[in-house]
C-alpha cells in the first residue's frame, strides 16, 4: 500500500518525543468529485480550517464503507469508489496517539442535499464547500497559520489534520488530477 505521507510532531514544528503504546484510531477520507471536477472541503469556520470529508472507522466497518457513510453524513452524496490512493500515519507525542488513515478516491453518484453534521463539527462552524482542486490546495494551505482551537481540538490537533490534507489533496492533484 502506498504511503502519502508519515507525520509527527516535528513537521508541525513542534519537539517529537515518540508514542509508548499509543492510542490507535483508523480513519478513512479523501478525494469526492463531482461531474463538475469541483471536490468537497469542509470549513470549519470557528476554526479557521479546510479539511477534506472523513473520519473515524466505526467497529465492524472496513475502511471502504467508512468512508461512504462519513461522505453520506458530511456531504450528503453517495457516491462509487475509485480507487485507494494509499494511507497517511501520524504520530502524536503530545498525545500518545497514533492514526491510520485510508485514503479513497471517490464520484458523486447522487446528491440527497441533506447533511448531516455532528454536534461538534456545527459548533465548529461546519460549512461544506464544492471547489476546484487547486482553489481546495489554497485555502488548506493558507489555513494552517490561522487556526483557532476549539473546546474540542487544540491547535496542535488541527494542524496535523490540516497538514495531512494538504499533503493528501497535493498528492491527488500530481497524480490524477488533469
Amino acid at each position: 500500500m502506498n504511503l502519502i505521507c508519515k507525520l509527527t510532531d516535528t513537521d508541525i514544528g513542534e519537539e517529537y518525543t515518540g508514542v509508548d503504546n499509543p492510542k490507535i484510531r483508523l480513519g478513512a477520507r479523501g478525494i469526492v468529485i463531482r461531474e463538475d471536477g469541483k471536490i468537497a472541503i469542509f470549513n470549519k469556520t470557528n476554526k479557521n480550517e479546510f479539511k477534506l470529508p472523513g473520519g473515524g472507522i466505526e467497529t465492524g466497518e472496513n475502511p471502504e464503507e467508512a468512508f461512504k457513510r462519513e461522505v453520506l453524513e458530511e456531504t450528503g452524496c453517495t457516491i462509487e469508489i475509485i480507487e485507494e490512493l494509499g494511507t497517511t500515519e501520524e504520530y502524536k507525542s503530545k498525545l500518545n496517539f497514533k492514526q491510520i488513515s485510508n485514503i479513497f478516491y471517490g464520484k458523486v453518484i447522487e446528491d440527497t442535499q441533506k447533511l448531516n453534521f455532528t454536534n461538534k463539527e456545527k459548533d465548529e462552524g461546519a460549512m461544506l464547500l464544492w471547489v476546484e482542486p487547486q482553489n481546495a490546495l489554497e485555502l488548506i494551505t493558507n489555513c494552517y497559520d490561522k487556526l483557532k482551537e476549539s473546546k474540542y481540538e487544540s491547535v496542535y490537533a488541527t494542524r496535523f489534520v490540516v497538514l495531512r490534507d494538504r499533503l493528501i489533496l497535493k498528492y491527488y492533484i500530481d497524480n490524477y488530477s488533469k
